[in-house]
C-alpha cells in the first residue's frame, strides 16, 4: 500500500505499484525483487524509516498477480503485506489491492468492524507523456468523513515521466478529492497532498550486472511536510 515510490512512475516497483503490464504475454512471466529504502513515503505521507520491501509477481495475457511487503528496521514500524490483481491493455489499467498491516486484527479477520485489511480499486490510463490514476477504498478498515460515515477514501494522481541529463525522471501531483481520516488529518475536503520529483539511475557494477538506484523528493502542502528518500533495488 504504502510504497516509497507511488504507483506508475518507476518500472522497478511496477510489480506491485502498477496493476498489470500492458503486453499480453503468450507465456507466463514472473519476477521477484527487493528494495532497500531510506524512508517509507506513500502519497505524501511519512510512514516509516529505513525499510526492506520485497516484491514478486506473475503475469499472463495482460493479467498480473503480485505481492508486496514492507518491514522496517525500527521495531515500532508497521509490517505490511499487500496482494494486487490487475489487468492492463494498451494504456488502460484496472486493479484491486488487498492491504494488510500487523498490530491489529489477525490476517484472517475480515469482519466489517474487526479487520486490518483495506481493499482498494484502481483505474487509470497512461497516455505516454502523462499517466492518470484514480484509487478508491471500497471495503475494510477505511477512514471516515466529517459525518463519521465510511469515506470511500480516494486518491487521484497525475504523473509525467521525462528524460533529463541522461536519467529518467517523473514529476507527480496527487490529491484527495474529499474529506477522509485515511489521509492526512481528514478534516478538509479536496487537498493536494503529494507534489514529488523522482529520478532513477542504473549503476553499473560489472559487465553483466547493474544496480538500480532511485531518489525522490516529496512535498505535502496539506501537512506542510517535506521529505527526501533514496533506495536501491536488488
Amino acid at each position: 500500500m504504502k510504497r516509497m515510490f507511488q504507483k506508475g512512475w518507476l518500472p522497478l516497483v511496477a510489480v506491485m505499484a502498477l496493476p498489470a503490464v500492458s503486453v499480453a504475454q503468450d507465456k507466463p512471466e514472473a519476477s521477484v525483487g527487493v528494495d532497500l529504502v531510506s524512508g517509507y513515503l506513500w502519497r505524501g505521507q511519512d510512514l516509516g524509516n529505513v525499510s526492506i520491501q520485497p516484491s514478486a509477481a506473475v503475469g499472463y495475457k495482460g493479467f498480473t498477480l503480485s505481492g508486496w511487503g514492507s518491514v522496517g528496521f525500527d521495531k515500532e514500524d508497521t509490517k505490511e503485506f499487500d496482494l494486487t490483481l490487475g489487468y492492463a491493455t494498451g494504456g488502460f489499467s484496472i486493479s484491486v489491492t488487498d492491504y494488510w498491516f500487523n498490530g491489529g486484527a489477525g490476517y484472517f479477520h475480515y469482519g466489517a468492524h474487526n479487520t486490518a485489511h483495506v481493499f482498494e480499486a484502481q483505474v487509470g490510463y497512461d497516455f505516454g507523456p502523462l499517466a492518470v490514476n484514480w484509487f478508491t477504498n471500497f471495503a475494510g478498515d477505511d477512514g471516515v468523513n466529517k459525518d463519521g460515515d465510511r469515506a470511500y477514501s480516494s486518491y487521484v494522481s497525475v504523473a509525467a515521466p521525462f528524460r533529463l541529463g541522461g536519467l529518467d525522471w517523473t514529476a507527480e501531483v496527487g490529491a484527495t478529492p474529499w474529506a477522509t481520516t485515511f489521509y492526512n488529518d481528514g478534516t478538509n475536503g479536496f487537498e493536494v497532498c503529494d507534489i514529488s520529483l523522482g529520478v532513477t539511475k542504473e549503476v553499473k557494477i560489472s559487465d553483466s550486472f547493474s544496480l538500480p538506484v532511485f531518489a525522490k523528493a516529496t512535498w505535502n502542502p496539506a501537512t506542510e511536510g517535506a521529505y527526501f528518500a533514496v533506495g536501491m533495488t536488488f
